[in-house]
């Protein structure tokens, strides 16, 4: 398959998926699961950007920090980042669909930088960020060489000592043929020449659904049940 055909066909799925789940509010911050899974993978996400700040030796201020996003979205992951301390004028965020882009565009302050199209080529100069987001990206990118350009990209983007943040999960769903897995060692495949530290994370979403309908607390109570936990969070520190 051609990188410009599974672009295509990436924005296809997402259709889909947006159909399928149009008033479903399936991802609404009111429901319990979903404000969860948010708020323990934030927490975990806050612990491994504060170890990865006490590990250096001279470590710049938050202010001081660049990072870009693939896959945007609505610009969610980036608002969270101005509330850590990030300014406006050190993000990017990159978007293949145009109405998400529009929507993050909107939400957004004007000084984020927002680019369209495949992120595999954005214009993000080499060795000039200090964190590069990915969250449940690669698991809609069914073709593997278009996996690893992005994955190439997002390495070259990096300066030495910066870190990928990874979120994504690790088993196939076998109700959607639009995404697949990506286990630890693919991930670990992608990122050769990194540093990592892994959390699994994330109560299996199904599983979520299911049991909050019964009582909320029941999610605490099966996430600390690690194989029921369908997603990796990581850091992949480039150490030079």
């Amino acid at each position: 398959m051609t990188q410009d055909r599974e672009l295509q066909a990436i924005a296809q799925r997402y259709a889909r998926r947006d159909q399928r789940l149009a008033g479903l509010e399936r991802y609404s911050l009111l429901r319990p699961e979903v404000w969860q899974m948010l708020h323990e993978r934030q927490a975990a996400m806050l612990r491994l950007l504060a170890a990865h700040r006490a590990a250096q030796a001279d470590p710049a201020p938050l202010g001081d920090w660049r990072m870009a996003e693939v896959g945007c979205g609505a610009g969610g992951n980036l608002m969270d980042m101005l509330r850590l301390g990030l300014l406006p004028q050190h993000l990017t965020g990159i978007e293949l669909l145009p109405e998400r882009l529009e929507a993050a565009r909107a939400a957004l302050p004007q000084q984020v930088r927002l680019l369209a199209g495949d992120a595999s080529q954005a214009a993000v100069e080499p060795g000039s960020q200090d964190l590069v987001l990915q969250s449940t990206v690669f698991s809609s990118i069914l073709d593997d060489g278009l996996q690893r350009r992005l994955a190439e990209a997002m390495w070259r983007w990096l300066r030495p000592g910066g870190a990928v943040l990874w979120y994504d999960f690790i088993v196939d769903n076998p109700r959607n043929p639009d995404v697949r897995g990506v286990p630890l060692r693919r991930v670990r495949a992608l990122f050769p020449d990194g540093r990592m530290a892994v959390r699994r994370v994330t109560l299996a979403p199904p599983i979520a659904r299911a049991v909050c309908r019964v009582h909320p607390g029941a999610y605490r109570v099966l996430n600390t049940i690690p194989f029921l936990r369908s997603h990796v969070l990581a850091l992949i520190t480039k150490t030079s």
